[in-house]
């Protein structure tokens, strides 16, 4: 199967929702243009009023992505490790991978091969 790569298909928390069976299947519109989702996801409600792609573009915390996302409380909050749990993802690893390579080069890698929730870097191949 073939995947589109488009950044604006990154979610603000850095699943990359062009690949997931769920919004291919209209099921999901996935949070980007989901307003009802601005009412349980303070993450994407934050991403969003500060005009952002993602939390890799944030620059409140500064320095090294990891450290900083777990100090975040509306990235590292209850409902973000829930979906962690239930989907397996990596949203640690997808925002370091964005801030490393990019949005575009992120959204290319996760097309190529077929990833959404965890980094599709060479090593992962």
């Amino acid at each position: 199967m073939e995947f589109r790569a488009d950044k604006n298909l990154i979610a603000a928390c850095g699943l990359y929702c062009g690949t997931c069976r769920g919004f291919r299947a209209g099921k999901c519109p996935g949070c980007r243009e989901n307003l009802k989702a601005e009412r349980w996801c303070k993450l994407r409600s934050c991403v969003h009023a500060q005009g952002l792609g993602s939390c890799a573009e944030c620059t409140e915390y500064g320095g090294e992505a990891r450290k900083t996302l777990k100090e975040c409380r509306k990235f590292n909050n209850f409902m973000g490790k829930v979906f962690g749990l239930i989907f397996r993802s990596d949203r640690f690893g997808c925002i370091d991978r964005i801030r490393e390579a990019g949005a575009d080069t992120f959204a290319q890698e996760m097309a190529e091969n077929g990833c959404y929730n965890r980094p599709a870097t060479k090593k992962h191949r």
